[in-house]
C-alpha cells in the first residue's frame, strides 16, 4: 500500500491467505498472462518452502464479463465446434464457452508447474452472483451506491468523502467526472467516475434478478464487484496478500478495495499487495498486429519446453520489466541445463564417491539462495549466489556425504523453481562415429596428448556433440 517492500507478518501463521486474480476465460491464455500467474505461483512455494507457512491460495476464474458475454453471444465468430451446439439459452452458451477456455487454461498452468493441489479454490464468479447481490444491497444501503436506467453505481463523490480513493494507483481527482457513469468492465485511469456494480440487462445478454428496495433490476455483476464478493465468502476479510498484475491496480484493484471498505465496512481488504510487471517481446508490446503474439503452445509448437519457459520468467524479478526474446529463452535453455547436470554429477559423485568427512563450506549454499529468495522473491540473485556456489565446487570433487547435503538444498530449492529432476540420468542414444571419437579422445587425454584431445574434441562438436569430462569418466551430450 506505501509502494515499498515490508517484512511480512501473516495473520495467523498457520493458515496465510492469498487471493490472486485469475484469468478471464474467453480466449488461451498468453505468454504475458502466464508471467503474472507465474508470480503468484512463486510467492506461495516460497511463502511454503522458504517461510515455512501453510497457505490457502484461492485464484478466482472470471467467466462472466464483456469479454466473455461476447463470445459465448448467439453467432459469435469467436464459437467453436468444440464447445459443442450453441442454444437459446445464454446462461448455458456461457457456460460451455467458459468451461472450455477455463479446461485450456488449467491444462497451460499445470504443464507449466502451477500445481492444482496448491489451490484452495478456483472459485468461478457465476458461483458467487449471490454474494455479490448481498454486497451490492450493503453498499446501497451505505449511502455508496445508487441505482439508474436499471443499473446500479458505485458513488465515489460519495466515497471520497469518508475515505481516499486512489491509495494503490495515484489518481488526479481533479479530472473526476462527478455525475458520468461508467458501463464497461474495463476502463482506463482517465476515467475517474461512478463505476458499476450490476449491469442492466442487455438483449441476448445472461442476466438474474436482484431486488434493491422492492425494485427488481434484471441484469448482471460488472467485473469489479465479483473479486470483492469472492475472496470475502471464502478468505474473510482482510487477508494476507492480493496479488495480480500492475495494469489490475487502477481501476480494478482500486474499486475492489473500494467495494470493499464501502460495503463490508473494514479498513483494508487485504494487508499486503504485490503486483507483477508487464513482458514485452523484443523490446515491444506484445500485439497479434505485430506479429509476436505467443501462448504457450505456440512456444511448444516450435519446441521449446515448457520448464524452459516457466525457468525464464520467474527468473527474472516480478517487479522488473521482462523483456521475451527467443535468445534469451536459448540463454534460460541452457542455464537450466547446466544446474540439472550439476545435479546428475552430485547423484553419481553420492553414489560412487567416498564417505568422508564433510570439509566444504556448503551451508553457505542454502542460506544466501534462500535469503535472497525471502528478500522480495529476488531469483536473480538466488541463482546468481547458485552459479557462484557451482564455479567454485565442481561436483566430481565431493565426496559422497557432501554430495547428498548439496542434492537436499537443491531439492528444496526446486520446490520454488520445480523445473529440475532428481531421477537417473537419462541415456544418450550416440552414434557409433560420435562414440568412437569419444573413447579416442580420453584415452589421448589419459595419455596427455592434449593436441590430439583438442583435435577429437573439435570433431566431436562438429557433429553436433559436445564431450564432458568428470573424475573418472565422460558424458556426451548434444549440442
Amino acid at each position: 500500500m506505501d509502494r515499498d517492500v515490508r517484512d511480512f507478518y501473516p495473520i495467523d501463521p498457520n493458515d496465510v491467505r492469498i487471493y490472486s486474480c485469475g484469468p478471464t476465460v474467453y480466449d488461451m491464455a498468453h505468454i504475458g498472462n502466464m508471467r503474472s500467474f507465474l508470480s503468484m505461483d512463486l510467492l506461495q512455494r516460497v511463502l511454503r518452502t522458504v517461510g515455512g507457512y501453510k497457505v490457502r491460495w484461492v485464484m478466482n476464474i472470471t467467466d462472466i464479463d464483456d469479454k466473455t458475454i461476447d463470445g459465448s453471444s448467439i453467432g459469435s465468430a469467436r464459437w467453436l465446434p468444440a464447445m459443442g451446439a450453441q442454444t437459446d439459452d445464454v446462461r448455458e452458451n456461457l457456460c460451455a464457452y467458459t468451461l472450455y477456455y477455463e479446461a485450456a487454461f488449467k491444462r497451460d498452468i499445470a504443464t507449466l508447474g502451477i500445481l492444482p493441489t496448491d489451490f484452495h479454490a478456483m472459485p468461478r464468479a457465476t458461483e458467487y452472483i449471490p454474494q455479490m447481490m448481498d454486497l451490492i444491497k450493503n453498499i446501497v444501503a451505505s449511502g455508496f451506491g445508487y441505482v439508474s436506467d436499471g443499473s446500479v453505481y458505485f458513488n465515489v463523490n460519495a466515497y471520497r468523502k469518508h475515505f481516499t480513493y486512489g491509495r494503490l494507483f495515484t489518481i488526479d481527482v481533479e479530472h473526476f467526472r462527478e455525475g458520468v457513469r461508467i458501463d464497461a468492465d474495463e476502463y482506463d485511469r482517465e476515467s475517474v467516475s461512478d463505476f458499476v456494480l450490476w449491469k442492466g440487462r442487455k438483449e441476448g445478454e445472461p442476466s438474474w434478478d436482484l431486488e434493491i428496495d422492492g425494485v427488481h433490476l434484471e441484469g448482471r455483476p460488472g467485473w469489479h464487484i465479483e473479486c470483492s464478493a469472492m475472496s470475502k465468502e471464502i478468505l474473510g476479510l482482510p487477508f494476507d496478500i492480493h496479488t495480480g498484475g500492475v495494469d489490475l491496480r487502477f481501476p480494478h484493484h482500486e474499486d475492489e478495495l473500494a467495494q470493499c471498505c464501502a460495503g463490508y465496512h473494514v479498513q483494508e481488504q487485504a494487508n499486503y499487495w504485490m503486483h507483477n510487471e508487464f513482458l514485452e517481446i523484443e523490446g515491444k508490446k506484445m500485439s497479434k498486429s505485430l506479429g509476436n503474439f505467443f501462448t504457450l503452445r505456440d512456444l511448444m509448437d516450435r519446441n521449446y519446453d515448457p520448464l524452459d519457459v516457466r525457468f525464464a520468467m520467474i527468473g527474472s524479478h516480478y517487479r522488473a520489466l521482462f523483456n521475451f526474446t527467443m535468445d534469451g529463452l536459448s540463454a534460460s535453455v541452457k542455464a537450466r541445463e547446466r544446474v540439472q547436470d550439476y545435479i546428475y554429477d552430485l547423484m553419481d559423485a553420492a553414489a560412487t564417491s567416498a564417505i568422508t568427512e564433510n570439509k566444504l563450506s556448503i551451508h553457505s549454499l542454502r542460506s544466501s539462495v534462500f535469503a535472497e529468495l525471502a528478500d522480495d522473491l529476488h531469483t536473480p540473485k538466488a541463482l546468481a549466489a547458485l552459479f557462484s556456489f557451482m564455479n567454485e565446487h565442481k561436483a566430481a570433487a565431493y565426496s559422497a556425504q557432501d554430495a547428498e547435503i548439496v542434492i537436499g538444498i537443491l531439492k528444496k530449492l526446486n520446490d520454488v523453481f520445480a523445473v529440475w529432476s532428481f531421477g537417473i540420468r537419462p541415456v544418450v542414444d550416440v552414434p557409433t562415429d560420435v562414440a568412437t571419437l569419444a573413447e579416442q579422445r580420453w584415452a589421448a587425454r589419459s595419455e596427455k596428448n592434449w593436441v590430439e584431445s583438442d583435435r577429437l574434441r573439435d570433431a566431436i562438436n562438429a557433429l553436433g556433440w559436445s564431450m564432458k569430462d568428470r573424475k573418472t569418466d565422460y558424458t556426451l551430450e548434444k549440442l
